[in-house]
């Protein structure tokens, strides 16, 4: 295939013109829509300039390849256009941008094409080729020009260059998230360089085609120096022990010739000794602290969800095939097969936590951080009451000094030392700085210790500094606070009962099983045994409202959500109506600022018509399995209904729409 079979003249314009970057886009967009290869323009649209959120597609030199993957494109294709007096496009090198070609790759398996679109890429770093194209007097006249070019070129398969004589034997990695053309360009501006530095080097590339030009044992084990110009991940095990230089795809493209002389000189960290603790990437390092903060999060969030889901939905079948009538207070363990499901839940449900902070952890501070997370995690869901303070007859031991303080400060007499889901946010990003710190310290050490660290040093100490920060810091602070909710929430009892659903729907709603979360749950509980029972009520339908209302989102707002949301919806509906308010964590914990208001107001306002309704509850657990003993149950379900409906236009009027 050659270029010229994926470029329609319709979709070439040669006397361009643009004000923006966004107006230079929608008319390459319609130009590419104009060769007919687009099935759906607005969905394509979406995609390339989400593609062009994750990094300028301007790569200089006058020179822009917007491009974009997805299931609108009916075949490859490609778009040009001159701009004479050029457009700023935010490119790498700031300059203005003359010359853009658009990419069209359909979302399918063969990718012969990417290929010929990865040449291009190549080819327009050719200087005289790209000034021939911009001096172009006709659709024609530019066909021919790329043609002519096309004859002349080599393939993307095999970057690489022996030198004779080199100072210094160079491989790289180059790889982009679409993997079409800033990988390969990466890739020709490396080879150029080591060349003309003198330098022999290999390229292995990891397009959208699968990894090609593949690095040997051999080849790594003889290298002098290793650059890493990727946007995603790969396969670095391979490179311990060798020097190594991580940097972005752009700056492989841009930065090429700085990159080479580094290797030459030999300033490099070694590959994990170093690296991992003192010479942070430079994509990392170029990232704002907020967008390191939330991919961080989105890392514990992702590996969180499975066990939120599988235990959820295992729990939700507990429920099904419990008999309530048995033992109110047991319902989902009254009977062996519910008992069964239900236990197998809750495993999966405690290990929640320690999951997510654990993965925050490994997020910011590689494996390292995974212990040191899991602990933090773990003590976050169990409290200070993970250690016995008592004798051997129950009764509480008085200590004086040192053991008094930890005793009076660490296991306190009062209140709840949960800190729940907050807890373990807090516990992971202390977990991944810990670590980070540690490596810090121990870099200045012999290399010959290197096998230690990991292994001892980094646990060791790291557990210890991060038990001692839950024990002392995070759960007695927030034990604290659950204790003033608990006593607020005793004095408005009596005062007014909607303002009282109010505030319990929206604590329901606030951290969704986190402390805030449980102190109104806890609350409901001891009503019941007082014989209040519609502060329970008030209590669960706060708790159903949030999975609910999102699930209801994710249904009738799709384009406010990301693939893998829409596709955790169906489960949330289920995990609400069993009460589950854990199910929205996720969808919370990406988007706080607008979707944890969406879900209190949601459930204030459902908690305020249970309470005005007179619905009462004498279960402490049990979603729509035990509406056959809520008092009003009609009335509760239009209150459900309500406060879901209210949650789904807030997230559909907050959210704005997304592309994915």
């Amino acid at each position: 295939m050659r270029i010229t079979d994926l470029l329609d003249r319709r979709s070439i314009d040669v006397n361009g013109a643009a004000s923006s970057k966004e107006e230079a886009l929608n008319k390459m967009i319609d130009l590419m829509c104009a060769s007919g290869k687009i099935s759906d323009k607005a969905s394509y649209k979406k995609q390339v300039f989400a593609r062009e959120l994750e990094g300028t597609t301007g790569i200089g030199e006058g020179i822009a390849i917007p491009h974009a993957k997805c299931g609108a494109v009916k075949k490859p294709g490609l778009a040009a256009m001159v701009i004479r007096n050029g457009v700023d496009f935010e490119a790498l090198d700031d300059e203005p941008v003359s010359l853009i070609f658009l990419i069209a790759a359909p979302d399918t398996k063969e990718n012969v094409h990417l290929d010929v679109l990865g040449k291009l890429s190549v080819m327009m770093m050719d200087e005289e080729f790209s000034n021939n194209l911009r001096n172009a007097k006709s659709a024609d006249e530019f066909l021919k020009i790329i043609d002519a070019a096309d004859e002349e070129s080599k393939g993307i398969d095999s970057y690489g260059a022996e030198v004779e004589g080199a100072k210094c034997s160079i491989i790289a990695v180059t790889a982009c998230p679409t993997g079409i053309a800033h990988t390969y360009m990466a890739a020709e501006a490396l080879e150029k360089a080591a060349v003309a530095n003198k330098c022999s080097i290999k390229v292995e590339t990891r397009g959208s085609g699968g990894a090609k030009n593949v690095l040997t044992a051999d080849e790594i084990k003889n290298a002098d120096c290793v650059i890493i110009a990727c946007d995603v991940n790969i396969p670095m095990d391979r490179f311990v022990g060798k020097k190594l230089i991580k940097v972005q795809v752009s700056d492989g493209i841009s930065k090429a010739d700085a990159l080479i002389k580094r290797a030459v000189s030999g300033d490099a960290p070694v590959y994990p000794a170093r690296t991992d603790a003192a010479d942070t990437s430079a994509a990392e390092s170029k990232e704002g602290m907020g967008h390191l903060l939330y991919k961080h999060l989105m890392s514990g969030v992702s590996h969180m969800l499975p066990f939120v889901i599988g235990g959820g939905i295992l729990i939700a079948i507990a429920f099904l095939l419990d008999d309530f009538g048995i033992n109110p207070s047991n319902f989902g363990k009254n009977i062996p097969i519910a008992a069964f499901f239900k236990s197998i839940g809750e495993i999966a449900f405690g290990l929640m936590l320690p999951v997510l902070a654990g993965y925050i952890a490994y997020s910011i501070a590689d494996r390292p951080g995974l212990a040191v997370g899991f602990v933090g995690g773990m003590m976050a869901a169990n409290g200070n009451a993970v250690l016995d303070w008592l004798s051997s007859d129950g009764t509480e031991l008085s200590y004086s000094g040192l053991n008094g303080f930890i005793q009076n400060t660490v296991f306190g007499a009062s209140g709840n030392t949960v800190s729940g889901f907050l807890g373990a946010l807090a516990a992971g990003f202390a977990a991944g700085w810990i670590v980070l710190g540690l490596k810090k310290l121990f870099s200045k050490l012999p290399q010959s210790m290197d096998g230690i660290k990991p292994t001892l040093l980094y646990p060791v100490i790291g557990i210890f500094i991060m038990g001692t920060l839950m024990l002392l810091v995070f759960n007695p602070v927030i034990g604290v606070v659950n204790t003033a909710l608990a006593s607020f929430l005793n004095a408005m009892g009596n005062s007014s009962k909607i303002v009282l659903g109010i505030v319990l729907g929206a604590m329901m709603a606030i951290d969704m099983g986190g402390p805030i979360n449980k102190a109104a749950y806890v609350f409901g509980t001891m009503a019941i045994a007082n014989g209040n029972y519609d502060i329970m009520a008030a209590v669960m339908i706060g708790g159903m409202v949030p999975p609910i209302g999102i699930a209801l989102a994710t249904t009738f707002f799709k384009n406010r959500f990301t693939v893998s949301e829409r596709n955790s919806g169906i489960t949330n509906y289920i995990m609400g109506f069993c009460f589950i308010t854990e199910g929205a964590i996720p969808y919370a914990a990406a988007d706080p600022g607008h979707v944890i208001p969406s879900t209190a107001l949601g459930s204030a306002v459902a908690g305020a018509l249970s309470m005005a309704f007179g619905c009462t509850l004498m279960a402490p657990h049990g979603g729509i399995f035990v509406f056959p003993v809520v008092g009003n149950w009609v009335l509760y379900l239009l209150a459900l209904a309500i406060g879901s409906i209210i949650t789904m236009f807030m997230l559909a009027l907050l959210k704005k729409p997304i592309n994915d």
